[in-house]
């Protein structure tokens, strides 16, 4: 019997190879969604699990979320500096590290920051945390030797920014891999950031402005917070070995963000609650990304639905497909039947051919889905630093399993039509 599948199989083997394919891609679209999303969840999960509490300004706790801890620009608005220095104050903080962005260089973020944050985010493996204004520290993807000296670009370079020139950063130490988007950064002392552009502390009260509309659209174009473009300091002399001074004061300069480390889970909710109010918002990362997890499931269902869609159709079509071929086979069914075949052996022999078409389609189309999911996070991660795991759990199993089902069930739909044929009707058609 096996050998007579196989010889069927091989001289109807164009068709056989069409059914394959649609039913590997009907597949693989439906296993590469449920792969990507799953993928997302864990990588933003897993990034975002690294920081307890996100202070900033009053505004959309997404966007607060995706610029401080995911490290997409956008246009903040800035808090009074006075609250890093409450912060570093309170003791229930076990440290606060200030976040400022704005500047590049060679499409990696320039994240203005403290030793704090550089030193305990991920274990160095080369060098030492910078101490001087003139020294940073790099992610683990960023493809630069220590040692190297980086102009930033204030903005994006690509989009028009132009090259400070008043200070270049030499790299002081490499960061461990993390799974987030900080790979990809450039952490260097955020009173350089500050005084960069034209945020020293003589310029607190010049704050308020900053949050205005027309700061926001400056924002919005890459700019560092609090940046001013007129020339009062474009030519200021920054000394690259000045020491660092981070005991914060109330006259720092606004701030985008600050990432905090309460001591204990109480003290990160009574946190949360002190600063979600009188200028500034606190938010816990998770619960944020809880709320794009149930956008991302909308999305997901959508996509589901539409690879059902697609899997129904191609089942349907595949079947259309085999019974018109069964039809056309009556002839050899019924001389099958004549030489002694019977029933159940001719039932058996074109259940099993078609089944082990949808079989392979199946299994390939598993395998499609997984490669192209791997693909997509890939890419994802290439641009955004953050890794994103993809691997099939328990549940794909039972999915697995139900396919399985339902194409045994539907390649026994032309069996029977070929139980059900005469011998003798068969051999006159």
């Amino acid at each position: 019997m096996t050998r007579f599948i196989l010889a069927d199989l091989r001289r109807l083997w164009a068709g056989s190879l069409v059914i394959v394919l649609l039913i590997a891609f009907a597949t693989a679209l439906g296993v590469a969604v449920t792969l990507q999303e799953r993928a997302l969840r864990l990588g933003s999960a897993r990034a975002a699990d690294k920081f307890d509490l996100v202070i900033g300004a009053p505004g959309s706790e997404t966007q607060l979320l995706l610029s401080a801890v995911f490290l997409q620009p956008s246009p903040l608005p800035l808090m009074p500096g006075d609250v890093l220095s409450k912060l570093s104050a309170d003791p229930r903080v076990s440290w606060a590290a200030p976040v400022g962005f704005g500047d590049s260089f060679s499409g990696y973020p320039i994240v203005g920051t403290s030793s704090v944050l550089a030193g305990t985010l991920s274990a160095l493996t080369e060098g030492q945390v910078f101490s001087r204004a003139g020294e940073a520290v790099i992610g683990a993807a960023v493809k630069l030797p220590l040692g190297y000296e980086v102009k930033p670009t204030h903005g994006l370079a690509e989009l028009g920014g132009e090259t400070h020139t008043e200070l270049a950063y030499r790299i002081t130490g490499r960061m461990a891999p993390t799974g987030t988007s900080w790979d990809r950064a450039i952490l260097v002392p955020i009173q350089s950031v500050w005084s960069l552009h034209g945020m020293g502390a003589h310029e607190h009260g010049e704050e308020e402005h900053a949050q205005d509309g027309a700061h926001q659209g400056e924002h919005a174009e890459g700019a560092a917070p609090g940046h001013d473009d007129g020339d009062d300091h474009e030519h200021a002399h920054i000394d690259p070995a000045a020491p660092l001074d981070e005991a914060w004061t109330a006259a720092s300069p606004g701030l985008p963000a600050i990432l905090v480390k309460p001591k204990t889970i109480a003290d990160a909710y009574k946190l949360r609650q002190e600063y979600r109010g009188n200028g500034t918002l606190a938010v816990f990362p998770g619960e944020v990304l809880t709320n794009l997890y149930a956008t991302l499931g909308d999305a997901k269902r959508v996509l589901s639905a539409v690879a059902i869609g697609a899997q129904v159709l191609v089942a349907a079509a595949v079947l259309l497909v085999t019974v018109i071929h069964i039809g056309q086979r009556r002839r050899q069914i019924g001389a099958l039947r004549a030489f002694g075949a019977p029933q159940t052996a001719v039932l058996l022999i074109v259940w099993l051919e078609l089944f082990l078409l949808v079989a392979v389609g199946i299994l390939l189309g598993f395998a499609i889905g997984y490669g192209a999911a791997r693909i997509l996070s890939g890419l994802f991660s290439g641009e955004s630093g953050v890794l994103l795991p993809v691997g099939f759990a328990r549940e794909d199993l039972a999915s697995a399993l139900a396919i399985t089902l339902f194409a045994a069930g539907l390649a026994l739909v032309p069996a029977l039509l070929a139980y059900r044929q005469s011998p003798a009707a068969a051999l006159r058609a």
